[in-house]
């Protein structure tokens, strides 16, 4: 149940974040509140880890596959790309391609055991409920 509920929230904050940054970008420019975003972030981090068990940064450097260090190179990605599809499209519609395109990633790596996940076998149900989700965007823009 804890599972789920932080689920909703990161959804719901995903999407206020959305709004905020496309907001700060038309003052500032998408890689200030890019910048703005990571560095923030990253000093919340820094003050939690203060706070709390402090677990060794020096950990970083035994991490295997080294690539899966590109964390935060993603979360720029995703932040710039949130920004341009909120600001193009508004946020309910940008948020509806973001979760369907979150879903059938997820699914993919699922299937395929990428990036060191365990690999499911193909389920039709979960394809299905793929192409219903995906099938919302079509009932979504429909006027």
């Amino acid at each position: 149940m804890a599972g789920f509920l932080i689920a909703l929230l990161s959804g719901a904050l995903m999407s206020v974040q959305g709004v905020f940054n496309a907001q700060v970008t038309k003052t500032t420019g998408i890689w200030v509140s890019n910048g703005w975003v990571q560095l923030s972030a990253f000093f919340l981090c820094l003050l939690v880890w203060l706070a709390t068990g402090r677990d060794s940064v020096a950990a970083l450097m035994e991490v295997q596959p080294r690539y899966m260090l590109l964390g935060g190179v993603i979360g720029a990605g995703i932040t710039w790309t949130v920004i341009k599809s909120v600001d193009a499209l508004g946020p309910a519609r940008s948020a509806l391609f973001i979760v369907v395109s979150q879903l059938a990633v997820a699914y993919l790596i699922s299937l395929s055991g990428m990036f060191g996940m365990e690999k499911e076998p193909f389920s039709w149900r979960k394809l299905i409920g793929l192409l219903i989700a995906a099938s919302g965007i079509v009932l979504f823009q429909w006027k």
